[in-house]
């Protein structure tokens, strides 16, 4: 049961996210082999202001 987590800085479309996730959906079928109905995509909207890669604040 392949689960796949994205996280992206929040401003995307509900278009664009399901976009996304059907075609990482496909990819994981493809190169796997699991059934697509065992795959799981999870879109993580972070808001501006929570990465802090090496200790710094990153926006968009």
């Amino acid at each position: 049961m392949p689960f796949v987590r994205i996280d992206l800085f929040e401003g995307r479309t509900l278009e664009q996210k399901k976009a996304l996730a059907k075609e990482v959906t496909e990819a994981v079928v493809r190169n796997t082999g699991a059934p697509q109905s065992a795959v799981h995509v999870i879109i993580n909207d972070m808001p501006e202001g929570t990465y802090f890669p090496q200790g710094e604040m990153r926006t968009k």
